[in-house]
């Protein structure tokens, strides 16, 4: 017998308890499991000695590309060949640790062999399993810690949370975004079989449709927390949305900000009774949604406060609001709230701020203003000098007292035309206008505004939904940097030759990016496994095309003895033709 050093990336101590490295051959489960159970068996002796990402002086050192492959190679064997894991589940793990694979690095002394000597480690320490898991799920190394269950080291071993972990994953539900609903809502994966499964299926039961609904529940994990939420109906109700057209809510949504329904039903409450008709409401909200959505539409209890504050009624009030919606989004409160304090201490009177707060409230609330002190002495002007200037053209006021001359969004050269058409076509999209993720989609999407809106009907008129369409494009932009031709091309031989239904690329939209001839030759290779009766069922698209070469050949390829001669085969066979 010997003695078993537990690696845990934490140094979370795990209780003495028995423990067995071989998977179990026979296994009776439930259906959905993907990873097989450990059984106790005797073991005289366990070390309970820790390891931390301190204790080798290479640990904080960076690893080298081909150090990190062998690595992420030796921990997917021993997921996959020495714990059964299934083979995309170890995949996405091993690829998605890097933390964790620097604390398995440091451990290895042999840099000449990497992988063999990982690989032999792993053998005699068995890892706490939970802390490469939730780390390839999105979480953060100190977001993984307070996770960590305090007598489990065996994924295996907690039945419930891998079947709901499951269920959300054969919903459709991008592993990367799992970890955000285990930090935000964990008790959900505590439900009992059938439960998640019934909650995911109750909010399609009102009228959204699975890509709304994982958005949704990805965005908003606390969602799937009891019933159906009712302030989330309440706003559905509020926007007088049919069932039809909800799930543009969908493209409203980002991962990165936190929801409260609760304030945005009290926000459209508050604006009907301020007087907001419900058709211009609609309207407002489906054409400006980052003013319902933007910090859940908070923001406009401060803005009424400040306009009342400076005297103007709520219908005047309201007038500005559907005039300028854009007037909640981003940073705008908080600039035009310091623009009304720069007027006021250059001595500009009540009456006149007002007047330009009704008129120009958009120049107001486009930039961050520098204080009047530092501006005065820096252009060397008095007080009423300046303040003559503001009143007879308030748009110098931008031009003079910005802090960054232009936080605007502008990539597209000095053409203005098309980067107006561009940042149109982005705005149809959902992005906010002059968001961070506006500037970072500008950058990304190549091409003018009208090619791109053509690139965007040719997968609607393919059968897609435009709203469906719309998440596919912001999870993989480069789908519409490239011609209309090439991807009505990859369509037809996805459905055509490949026998895969159009819905296909709903989860897996990064297909519509690889070149067609990598495609081919993997499903030729794929096709040429299934006649030899290697592979019997379809496999996922993802799994065919995402691996590399290297892992293709070894965990597919290989599979057969002839396998690795067809695959040349076939490489020269499509190159000459």
């Amino acid at each position: 017998m010997f003695s078993v050093h537990i690696l845990s990336l934490n140094s979370t101590l795990v209780p003495e308890k028995c423990i067995h490295l071989r998977p179990c051959l026979c296994l009776k489960s439930w259906k959905s499991r993907a990873f097989l159970h450990t059984r106790c068996c005797p073991v005289s002796k366990i070390s309970m000695r820790t390891t931390s990402t301190q204790s080798h002086p290479n640990a904080g050192t960076r690893i080298s590309r081909i150090a990190r492959n062998e690595a992420q190679n030796a921990l997917f064997d021993y997921l996959h060949s020495t714990r059964g894991f299934h083979f995309t589940d170890a995949e996405h793990i091993s690829k998605n640790s890097p933390t964790f694979l620097q604390s398995l690095l440091s451990k290895v002394e042999n840099e000449d062999g990497i992988g063999w000597s990982l690989s032999r480690f792993l053998r005699y320490n068995p890892i706490n399993e939970f802390e490469p898991f939730f780390e390839s799920l999105g979480l953060k190394p100190s977001e993984v810690l307070p996770l960590l269950p305090r007598r489990l080291m065996f994924l295996c071993d907690d039945d419930l949370m891998l079947e709901n972990f499951h269920v959300l994953c054969n919903y459709g539900v991008p592993r990367s975004k799992i970890g955000k609903m285990f930090k935000e809502a964990f008790s959900i994966f505590r439900y009992q079989h059938g439960v998640l499964s019934s909650k995911l299926e109750a909010y399609e039961g009102l009228g959204l449709n699975k890509q709304t609904v994982i958005k949704l529940v990805t965005c908003c994990p606390t969602l799937l927390i009891g019933g159906v939420n009712r302030d989330f109906v309440g706003v559905l109700e509020e926007l007088k949305v049919s069932d039809s057209e909800r799930d543009w809510i969908a493209e409203c949504l980002s991962v990165k900000n936190t929801y409260h329904w609760n304030r945005m039903l009290g926000m459209l409450i508050f604006l009907k009774e301020m007087g907001c008709g419900e058709t211009d409401l609609a309207k407002l909200i489906r054409n400006s949604p980052g003013f319902l959505f933007d910090d859940s539409g908070n923001k406009i209890y401060v803005l009424v406060a400040l306009l009342m504050k400076m005297g103007l009624k709520t219908k005047e009030i309201l007038s500005l609001l559907l005039q300028y919606p854009h007037i909640l989004a981003g940073k705008f409160v908080q600039n035009l709230w310091s623009a009304v304090h720069f007027l006021f201490e250059i001595g500009m009177e009540a009456e006149e701020v007002t007047i330009i707060v009704q008129t120009y409230p958009q120049v107001l609330g486009s930039c961050s203003l520098n204080k009047p002190r530092y501006l005065l002495r820096r252009l060397k002007m008095s007080r009423d000098e300046l303040c003559d200037i503001i009143k007879k053209d308030p748009n110098q006021l931008s031009t003079i007292a910005s802090r960054s001359k232009g936080k605007q969004v502008q990539d597209a050269g000095d053409n203005r035309l098309l980067l107006l058409e561009k940042s149109n076509f982005l705005l149809k999209l959902g992005f906010v206008e002059n968001s961070d993720e506006m500037v970072r989609a500008l950058k990304q999407f190549r091409g003018r505004g009208d090619q791109l809106q053509e690139r965007f009907d040719c997968l609607v008129e393919a059968g897609l939904d435009c709203h469906v369409v719309s998440s596919m494009i912001r999870e993989a932009p480069a789908v519409l940097n490239q011609s209309r031709d090439v991807i009505e091309n990859k369509i037809y031989f996805l459905v055509k030759h490949l026998g895969y239904p159009l819905q296909s690329v709903v989860t897996f939209p990064t297909f519509l990016c690889y070149d067609i001839e990598r495609i081919r030759l993997r499903f030729s290779m794929f096709s040429w496994l299934k006649e030899k009766g290697v592979v019997k069922q379809q496999m996922a698209l993802s799994t065919i095309l995402a691996s590399s070469e290297a892992r293709f050949v070894r965990y597919q390829v290989s599979l057969h003895p002839e396998g690795p001669q067809e695959w040349e085969r076939l490489k020269r066979s499509l190159s000459q033709s």
